[in-house]
């Protein structure tokens, strides 16, 4: 396979027209549709221009493997699992490469329970392309195809009916927000629900055109235009998405971004107020959330990056709540699975009950300074870079669970291959920036090769 060909539990990723093609498309298309149990498959997708291209291939695959598909047109990722769900699909397919940049479309597989394929079953799915037998059904066993646009409105009404969700408390509040759409369906999304909540809605990049005018995380020095809007339009906050609006980052009323990582710690202690249990995050999410964990009762536990990696493991503990620190949020009772729409709904709802600002609401939480970057993945093998690591980090407690993360006392360094992109993620906190950044660099030092 091709370096740039990401396949991994978050799906197949690749360069539109160099690894990901309409053959490879449709390939791995046809293989997840002949894996999957009986019923059709729901497709979703993002405002990417590359997508309608990609869901012609994927129709092929599907189709010429002998299912039927639902077209859900343009759709967020958690809309599309919650479709699967309703639909009582055998699965369904997400065109979307989320962070990747604009030249990037994925493939991400849903089960029929609407959550990421695992490890075990996303290798068959690819064994299965590899293989390359059994794919294509004869001309009388071709699948059909008809579209379905209730999607949105079957998510509203999930995120709209949780308990932790007072929707007439919110209106009272009249909240005036800012809404960074990121020129895709969140654009769409997220301003809807906000108007279902009383809100006036500023927005900002919210038509679903798919011609990008920022950096596609929603990190802090990506969120410039919608600082701007929130300080001219005099917004209580703002929120920013990412093209599939299953993350989402929060600005306050002056317009300064609260940093992705607080999206999910807020977001758990307005469900942790209302109902104590487990909570699931990943080894890269801030040590925010064992902060909120423990004043709220709750016992914490960590899994691999993925979301696959944190839904199983809150299936396994019957959490009440969980997510990463990407600004992914995670409550059971709308879906198993990342939801920039939950996320803004409880962050509304945390304003709404204290009657406060953001900016106060996140003041209360411990203050870290987390550093993350990344570089290009060499052709080293993984296990000598790894091993320079553990040296270098020798004093420090190490987890190889997902790359290695290195800790002690009240700082910590997560280093691990992406499966996202051909890079090496360095992920660090402690209480100070400095310090922060001199584990940034001491990692980055030990992943050169000698010489």
């Amino acid at each position: 396979m091709p370096r740039s060909l990401m396949i991994s539990v978050a799906g197949v990723r690749g360069v539109v027209g160099e690894t990901l093609t309409p053959p490879v498309i449709a390939g791995f298309a046809a293989a997840f549709a002949r894996a999957a149990p009986p019923g059709p498959i729901v497709v979703g997708r993002d405002a990417r221009r590359s997508g309608p291209m990609v869901l012609r291939a994927v129709a092929a695959g599907v189709t010429g493997a002998g299912r039927d598909l639902v077209d859900l047109g343009l759709a967020t990722t958690p809309a599309t699992q919650i479709a699967v769900e309703r639909l009582g699909a055998a699965g369904g397919i997400i065109i979307t490469a989320s962070h990747n940049p604009a030249p990037w479309n994925a493939l991400k597989f849903l089960s029929a329970r609407g959550e990421f394929l695992g490890p075990q079953e996303s290798a068959a799915v690819r064994a299965a392309y590899e293989l390359g037998r059994d794919l294509w059904s004869r001309f009388d066993a071709l699948g059909g195809e008809r579209a379905e646009p209730g999607a949105l409105a079957w998510h509203l009404e999930r995120v709209l009916g949780l308990p932790y969700v007072d929707a007439p408390a919110i209106r009272a509040r009249r909240l005036r927000v800012a809404v960074d759409g990121c020129a895709s369906v969140g654009g769409v999304a997220v301003p809807r629900l906000l108007r279902e909540l009383g809100a006036e809605v500023i927005e900002v990049d919210c038509e679903p055109s798919g011609v990008f005018t920022r950096e596609l995380e929603p990190l802090p020095q990506h969120l410039g235009a919608l600082g701007r809007a929130v300080r001219e339009g005099g917004a209580d906050a703002g929120v920013a998405l990412d093209p599939d609006a299953d993350r989402a980052a929060l600005v306050d009323h002056a317009g300064l971004p609260l940093g992705e990582e607080y999206t999910l710690a807020l977001g758990i202690r307005v469900v942790l107020e209302r109902r104590v249990g487990p909570v699931v995050t990943n080894l890269s999410t801030s040590r925010i959330v064992d902060a909120v964990c423990a004043r709220g009762g709750a016992p914490l536990y960590r899994t691999a990056v993925g979301e696959a990696h944190v839904v199983a493991e809150m299936r396994k503990r019957d959490a009440v709540a969980g997510g990463e620190g990407n600004g992914g949020m995670i409550v059971p009772e709308a879906h198993f699975g990342r939801d920039g729409l939950v996320a803004v709904a409880l962050v509304a709802q945390a304003m709404a009950a204290s009657g406060r600002t953001l900016r106060s609401l996140a003041d209360e939480l411990p203050r870290l300074a987390m550093l993350k970057e990344k570089v290009e993945r060499s052709e080293e093998p993984w296990a000598p870079a790894a091993a320079r690591l553990r040296e270098s980090f020798q004093a420090y407690a190490a987890d190889a669970t997902d790359g290695l993360r290195f800790s002690r006392e009240e700082e910590w360094v997560h280093v691990r291959p992406s499966g996202t992109e051909p890079v090496v993620r360095l992920i660090a906190e402690s209480p100070d920036a400095r310090r922060t950044r001199a584990l940034v660099e001491q990692a980055r030092l030990a992943l050169r090769p000698a010489g």
